[in-house]
């Protein structure tokens, strides 16, 4: 995937994630000023996003079995569907940054 394609794809995360979590949208750009937080402290974030989000379709899960009222199925498969999704971005993720790793430590000195 080229950079523009990246930036994009990032943006459109980004949004979904704020609208998700009815949360105004961020700025299109991540933080990079040292002492305002960093790769790792974003990294961490979007993993513990990534685990509210499982969480919560587990959660909705639980209560649909259950038979609580106000529980649709619909409700539940969308957030199966969303943390299903978010998980596999986050191996994908982890995937590049791993192949990354391997690249740099590979670099002739």
């Amino acid at each position: 995937m080229s950079s523009p394609a990246l930036e994009s794809a990032l943006t459109q995360m980004q949004s979904l994630a704020s609208q998700a979590a009815d949360q105004p949208a961020r700025g299109q750009r991540l933080s990079t000023a040292v002492g305002e937080g960093g790769f790792a402290d974003e990294l961490q974030a979007s993993i513990e996003r990534i685990n509210t989000l499982k969480q919560e379709a587990a959660e909705k899960t639980r209560a649909f079995q259950a038979g609580e009222p106000g529980v649709e199925l619909d409700d539940v498969m969308v957030d199966v569907q969303k943390a299903s999704v978010a998980f596999e971005m986050g191996k994908q993720v982890r995937n590049r940054l791993v192949t990354a790793y391997k690249d740099v430590m590979n670099m002739q000195v």
